[in-house]
């Protein structure tokens, strides 16, 4: 009587060679002929010049507050507003982003495509929450405490000579705690991180499916010269 039953293989031994990463290891050049074509146009269309910058911009040149951080904040207001306000008759009030997401300067001399991939490398989108003034009350004291010039439009904010809040407004008036508030930010703090808690549990959230660098690149396209300055949005003790 015989069998069908086959006896499953078993792996005895595994054989490799090395192969050192030397400059005598060349890529195909079937494969560089079928690259080059899409590098050379990605290249023309990063390089293309959309306006101009008369100083560098950084991160680094202010304690309270910097000029390129402004910038941002007024760019993600200036260019998701209006798509805000299409869709829910609402008004943004405040525009924050963290210091650390902002990755270069912006060079003094020409500002392209590829500028705004070096300054926000990350696929960021802009989020609007909805938050109650305690919300912002928190957000206020976050921003007191990082001792960071995290970026902001549309708040003010005063300290005493002893670092301690003196003052904050919205939009030059005082907090209304019986209303609430638009915020713009990127899903990433939207996600509460920076360890931005105060973005749980808004009242509402809404995405504007709008990359932040596609929102610079976007602004660059209508400016000839960028104008960005440090202001008294925040400001306190030297």
């Amino acid at each position: 009587m015989c069998s069908c039953k086959q006896t499953p293989p078993n792996l005895q031994e595994i054989h490799g060679n090395e192969i050192g990463i030397t400059s005598e290891l060349t890529e195909p050049d079937s494969l560089e002929q079928f690259i080059e074509p899409y590098r050379t146009h990605l290249d023309s269309v990063l390089s293309e010049v959309l306006c101009y910058a008369p100083r560098t911009l950084s991160k680094t040149e202010g304690r309270y507050n910097t000029a390129i951080g402004n910038l941002l904040c007024d760019i993600i207001y200036e260019q998701a507003n209006p798509v805000f306000q299409s869709r829910t008759a609402n008004t943004i009030d405040i525009v924050l982003i963290n210091h650390g997401g902002i990755r270069s300067v912006i060079s003094k001399g020409p500002v392209t495509r590829k500028t705004a991939y070096e300054v926000m490398p990350f696929e960021n989108t802009i989020e609007v929450l909805e938050l109650t003034t305690e919300k912002i009350d928190n957000m206020v004291e976050y921003l007191i405490a990082a001792r960071r010039p995290h970026p902001f439009k549309g708040l003010k904010i005063t300290l005493d000579e002893n670092g301690n809040l003196r003052s904050y407004s919205i939009n030059g008036a005082e907090p209304d705690q019986s209303r609430t508030y638009f915020v713009a930010t990127s899903n990433y703090l939207a996600n509460m991180g920076d360890n931005m808690t105060f973005f749980a549990n808004p009242v509402n959230r809404q995405s504007m499916d709008y990359l932040i660098r596609n929102a610079m690149i976007d602004y660059f396209e209508k400016q000839d010269t960028l104008t960005a300055e440090m202001d008294d949005r925040f400001t306190g003790p030297n």
